[in-house]
């Protein structure tokens, strides 16, 4: 099989590239492993779509800012249109309060899935766990910045607690012996 690379004349053999793409393949693989193991893997994707979830209600908290004229800061207020825009606006708030709200809890979800990712749990049950919180997180969000219905929101709440919960009671079983 002959190949042309930037513009030289290479041969290559069907074996050779096949040799090529398995090596590329386990490396690839190999350097993803040196993260940790499968549930840590998992842990780091849900928690880093967390963290994205948390930047996308920090920029929709300025966006409502800047559509209410609703500022916090005169300097900012008066870069657009006057300190009469340094106010308070109820839905910039909504949006405030949704966005604290996510520090309050994936902040400690973030420390627990850590730790939990090291106790050696079952990829399945610890997946599980991962995405009932990033679900219950996702609702819980939406909840709030459209105001829906209670208890939408507190029954959000609740289910992305659960797995708190039992990551929290599974680590302490796990260490206990050592306390």
């Amino acid at each position: 099989m002959d190949k042309t690379v930037w513009g030289s004349h290479i041969k290559t053999s069907p074996n050779r590239l096949r040799l090529h793409h398995i090596t590329h393949t386990y490396t690839q693989s190999a350097e993803v492993k040196m993260l940790g193991s499968d549930v840590l893997l998992c842990f780091i994707f849900y928690s880093t779509l967390l963290i994205l979830k948390m930047y996308i209600i920090a920029i929709i908290t300025g966006q409502v800012r800047l559509r209410k004229k609703a500022f916090a800061n005169p300097e900012d207020a008066e870069r657009h249109g006057g300190v009469q825009f340094c106010r308070i606006d109820s839905y910039v708030e909504r949006c405030r309060r949704a966005h604290h709200n996510d520090m309050e809890n994936i902040f400690p979800f973030l420390f627990l899935g850590a730790i939990y990712s090291m106790t050696g749990p079952s990829y399945a049950v610890a997946r599980l766990h991962f995405l009932v919180f990033f679900l219950g997180r996702v609702v819980h969000s939406i909840a709030y910045l459209l105001a829906l219905k209670a208890p939408t929101r507190s029954f959000a709440y609740v289910i992305a607690q659960v797995p708190c919960v039992s990551m929290a009671i599974q680590i302490l079983m796990d260490v206990a012996s050592f306390a």
